[in-house]
């Protein structure tokens, strides 16, 4: 191995896990013996725009059964929307306006202190 290979693969061993993209997920489910449609009946629902949905943003629900179906956990699948533990982050408008530690972010007040004193 040459010197040039070895930085690149040293650099890409400590970089940040990546998404899988949205073919990869659809290619393990049929693997996996599933397709969104398969997927969508199997848990009562009339289409598959749900899991496909949580293909393209956080759908915490979806991302579990899709998960489930792989036989693994969705941080596997989607490392940017969990912490290491497993937990899943904080989405939508808490996300950007909340710190996980409840300190108010971008002039936003905490949400536990706005009805305080009424």
């Amino acid at each position: 191995m040459n010197r040039e290979h070895e930085k690149k693969a040293s650099l890409n061993a400590d970089a940040p896990a990546q998404d899988w993209h949205p073919a990869d997920v659809t290619a393990a489910l049929h693997k996996s013996g599933w397709s969104m449609h398969k997927l969508a009946r199997h848990h009562g629902l009339t289409t598959s725009g749900t899991f496909s949905k949580a293909l393209r943003s956080s759908y915490p629900i979806a991302e579990r059964r899709i998960a489930d179906a792989l036989g693994i956990h969705p941080k596997e699948i989607w490392p940017s929307r969990y912490y290491e533990n497993g937990e899943p982050k904080p989405r939508g408008y808490r996300a950007f306006y909340y710190s996980p530690s409840g300190d108010s972010v971008n002039g936003k007040e905490n949400a536990g202190n706005r009805h305080e004193g009424a």
